[in-house]
Protein backbone atom coordinates (compact mmCIF):
# COMPACT_ATOMS: atom_id res chain seq x y z
CA UNK A 1 0.00 0.00 0.00
CA UNK A 2 1.04 3.72 -0.59
CA UNK A 3 -0.36 6.80 0.34
CA UNK A 4 0.40 10.23 -1.12
CA UNK A 5 -1.22 13.25 0.86
CA UNK A 6 -1.76 17.04 0.82
CA UNK A 7 -3.37 18.21 3.29
CA UNK A 8 -6.94 17.09 3.13
CA UNK A 9 -6.26 15.56 -0.12
CA UNK A 10 -4.75 12.45 -0.68
CA UNK A 11 -4.07 9.17 -2.88
CA UNK A 12 -3.90 5.31 -1.72
CA UNK A 13 -2.52 2.81 -4.64
CA UNK A 14 -3.36 -0.88 -3.68
CA UNK A 15 -1.49 -4.07 -5.02
CA UNK A 16 -4.93 -5.69 -4.89
CA UNK A 17 -8.33 -4.20 -5.90
CA UNK A 18 -9.83 -6.26 -2.89
CA UNK A 19 -7.92 -4.30 -0.45
CA UNK A 20 -8.79 -1.31 -1.91
CA UNK A 21 -12.20 -1.72 -1.77
CA UNK A 22 -12.64 -3.08 1.63
CA UNK A 23 -10.21 0.57 2.77
CA UNK A 24 -12.88 2.19 0.97
CA UNK A 25 -15.89 1.23 2.79
CA UNK A 26 -13.32 1.34 6.53
CA UNK A 27 -12.93 4.87 5.56
CA UNK A 28 -16.00 5.45 4.51
CA UNK A 29 -17.38 4.15 8.01
CA UNK A 30 -14.51 5.76 10.07
CA UNK A 31 -14.46 9.15 9.23
CA UNK A 32 -18.47 8.88 9.22
CA UNK A 33 -18.16 8.36 12.67
CA UNK A 34 -17.36 12.16 12.66
CA UNK A 35 -19.88 13.63 11.22
CA UNK A 36 -17.97 13.76 7.71
CA UNK A 37 -18.07 12.18 4.28
CA UNK A 38 -15.98 11.72 1.45
CA UNK A 39 -16.40 13.89 -1.19
CA UNK A 40 -18.50 12.21 -3.82
CA UNK A 41 -16.84 13.61 -7.15
CA UNK A 42 -13.09 13.54 -5.87
CA UNK A 43 -13.55 9.80 -4.64
CA UNK A 44 -13.16 7.35 -7.19
CA UNK A 45 -11.86 3.82 -7.43
CA UNK A 46 -9.56 3.52 -10.38
CA UNK A 47 -7.41 0.89 -12.00
CA UNK A 48 -3.98 2.44 -12.54
CA UNK A 49 -0.69 1.31 -12.72
CA UNK A 50 2.03 -1.01 -15.33
CA UNK A 51 -0.43 -3.19 -15.74
CA UNK A 52 -3.70 -1.29 -15.83
CA UNK A 53 -3.53 -0.97 -19.75
CA UNK A 54 -3.15 -4.47 -20.61
CA UNK A 55 -6.04 -5.40 -17.89
CA UNK A 56 -8.57 -2.87 -19.22
CA UNK A 57 -7.68 -4.09 -22.77
CA UNK A 58 -8.35 -8.04 -22.38
CA UNK A 59 -12.35 -6.63 -20.92
CA UNK A 60 -12.39 -4.35 -23.20
CA UNK A 61 -12.85 -1.25 -21.19
CA UNK A 62 -10.11 0.45 -23.24
CA UNK A 63 -7.61 3.10 -21.84
CA UNK A 64 -6.68 3.49 -18.42
CA UNK A 65 -8.45 6.13 -16.31
CA UNK A 66 -6.76 9.15 -15.15
CA UNK A 67 -6.88 11.60 -12.11
CA UNK A 68 -6.23 14.52 -11.05
CA UNK A 69 -3.80 15.84 -8.31
CA UNK A 70 -2.63 18.70 -7.12
CA UNK A 71 -3.21 20.93 -9.69
CA UNK A 72 -1.86 17.73 -12.28
CA UNK A 73 -3.45 15.14 -14.25
CA UNK A 74 -1.68 11.64 -13.89
CA UNK A 75 -1.97 9.41 -16.91
CA UNK A 76 -0.69 5.69 -17.64
CA UNK A 77 1.77 6.08 -20.30
CA UNK A 78 5.35 4.33 -21.66
CA UNK A 79 8.50 6.24 -22.19
CA UNK A 80 10.02 5.73 -25.61
CA UNK A 81 11.34 2.43 -24.46
CA UNK A 82 8.24 1.44 -24.04
CA UNK A 83 8.77 0.73 -20.27
CA UNK A 84 5.79 1.93 -18.35
CA UNK A 85 5.75 5.51 -16.98
CA UNK A 86 3.07 7.87 -14.92
CA UNK A 87 2.79 10.94 -16.98
CA UNK A 88 2.35 14.30 -15.13
CA UNK A 89 0.34 17.33 -17.10
CA UNK A 90 -1.16 20.48 -15.98
CA UNK A 91 -4.38 20.36 -15.68
CA UNK A 92 -6.43 22.72 -18.82
CA UNK A 93 -8.62 24.05 -16.76
CA UNK A 94 -6.70 25.20 -14.55
CA UNK A 95 -3.99 26.54 -17.09
CA UNK A 96 -7.12 28.16 -18.49
CA UNK A 97 -8.09 29.96 -15.91
CA UNK A 98 -4.29 31.30 -14.78
CA UNK A 99 -4.01 32.85 -18.35
CA UNK A 100 -7.38 34.34 -17.79
CA UNK A 101 -5.95 35.44 -14.92
CA UNK A 102 -2.93 36.96 -16.74
CA UNK A 103 -5.00 38.84 -19.41
CA UNK A 104 -7.37 40.24 -16.77
CA UNK A 105 -3.97 41.31 -14.61
CA UNK A 106 -2.39 42.95 -18.26
CA UNK A 107 -5.43 45.12 -18.98
CA UNK A 108 -5.18 47.01 -15.16
CA UNK A 109 -1.00 47.25 -16.69
CA UNK A 110 -2.20 48.23 -20.16
CA UNK A 111 -0.21 52.01 -20.08
CA UNK A 112 2.54 50.72 -18.51
CA UNK A 113 6.06 50.90 -20.18
CA UNK A 114 6.86 47.19 -21.82
CA UNK A 115 9.98 47.25 -19.52
CA UNK A 116 7.46 46.87 -16.55
CA UNK A 117 5.19 44.35 -17.81
CA UNK A 118 7.84 42.12 -19.23
CA UNK A 119 8.98 42.22 -15.78
CA UNK A 120 6.06 41.45 -14.09
CA UNK A 121 5.08 38.96 -16.81
CA UNK A 122 8.91 37.27 -16.27
CA UNK A 123 7.82 36.47 -12.59
CA UNK A 124 4.44 34.96 -13.88
CA UNK A 125 5.91 32.84 -16.07
CA UNK A 126 8.56 31.75 -13.47
CA UNK A 127 6.42 31.39 -10.89
CA UNK A 128 4.36 28.85 -13.19
CA UNK A 129 7.84 26.85 -14.52
CA UNK A 130 8.62 26.60 -11.14
CA UNK A 131 5.69 24.50 -9.51
CA UNK A 132 4.62 22.81 -13.18
CA UNK A 133 8.40 21.76 -14.65
CA UNK A 134 8.06 18.10 -13.78
CA UNK A 135 9.34 15.74 -16.34
CA UNK A 136 6.81 14.84 -18.93
CA UNK A 137 5.02 18.06 -18.89
CA UNK A 138 7.03 20.21 -21.25
CA UNK A 139 4.26 20.12 -23.63
CA UNK A 140 2.23 22.45 -21.19
CA UNK A 141 5.31 24.76 -20.44
CA UNK A 142 5.13 25.61 -24.32
CA UNK A 143 1.71 26.15 -24.45
CA UNK A 144 1.37 28.56 -21.48
CA UNK A 145 4.65 30.49 -22.47
CA UNK A 146 3.16 30.20 -26.03
CA UNK A 147 -0.50 31.55 -24.04
CA UNK A 148 1.32 34.63 -22.38
CA UNK A 149 3.00 35.90 -25.34
CA UNK A 150 0.04 35.89 -27.45
CA UNK A 151 -2.24 37.51 -24.57
CA UNK A 152 0.81 40.14 -24.17
CA UNK A 153 0.84 40.97 -28.32
CA UNK A 154 -2.79 41.66 -28.27
CA UNK A 155 -2.30 44.34 -25.16
CA UNK A 156 0.59 46.05 -27.50
CA UNK A 157 -1.96 46.05 -30.48
CA UNK A 158 -4.50 47.44 -28.57
CA UNK A 159 -2.45 50.19 -27.57
CA UNK A 160 -0.26 51.08 -30.61
CA UNK A 161 -1.86 53.06 -32.92
CA UNK A 162 0.23 51.51 -35.55
CA UNK A 163 -2.39 48.71 -35.07
CA UNK A 164 -1.56 44.75 -34.79
CA UNK A 165 2.14 44.39 -33.60
CA UNK A 166 3.66 41.96 -35.75
CA UNK A 167 4.95 38.19 -34.16
CA UNK A 168 8.61 39.24 -35.20
CA UNK A 169 8.35 42.28 -32.60
CA UNK A 170 6.80 40.15 -30.13
CA UNK A 171 8.78 37.16 -30.46
CA UNK A 172 11.86 39.44 -30.01
CA UNK A 173 10.12 40.86 -26.36
CA UNK A 174 8.81 37.41 -25.57
CA UNK A 175 12.35 35.82 -26.08
CA UNK A 176 14.55 38.81 -23.78
CA UNK A 177 11.36 38.92 -20.90
CA UNK A 178 10.26 35.15 -20.76
CA UNK A 179 12.09 32.34 -19.32
CA UNK A 180 12.33 29.29 -21.92
CA UNK A 181 10.41 25.86 -21.10
CA UNK A 182 12.53 23.65 -19.45
CA UNK A 183 11.99 20.82 -17.03
CA UNK A 184 13.66 21.99 -13.35
CA UNK A 185 12.06 19.04 -11.59
CA UNK A 186 13.68 15.43 -11.24
CA UNK A 187 12.39 12.31 -11.83
CA UNK A 188 10.58 10.96 -8.74
CA UNK A 189 12.77 8.23 -8.19
CA UNK A 190 15.79 10.21 -8.86
CA UNK A 191 14.19 12.41 -5.97
CA UNK A 192 13.81 9.39 -3.96
CA UNK A 193 17.43 7.78 -4.21
CA UNK A 194 18.88 11.46 -3.06
CA UNK A 195 16.34 11.68 0.35
CA UNK A 196 16.63 8.07 0.76
CA UNK A 197 19.52 6.20 -0.34
CA UNK A 198 19.64 2.90 -0.24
Amino acid sequence: MIIVRYADDFIVGFEHEADARRFLDLLRERIGKFALALHPEKTRLIEFGRHAAANRRQQGLGKPETFNFLGFTFICGTSRRGRFLIKRKSRRDRMRAKLQAVKQELRWRMHQPIREQGKWLKQVVTGYFRYHAVPTNSHALVQFRDGVATRWRQLLSRRSQKGRQTWTWTAMLVDYWLPRPRILHPRPNQRFAVTHPR
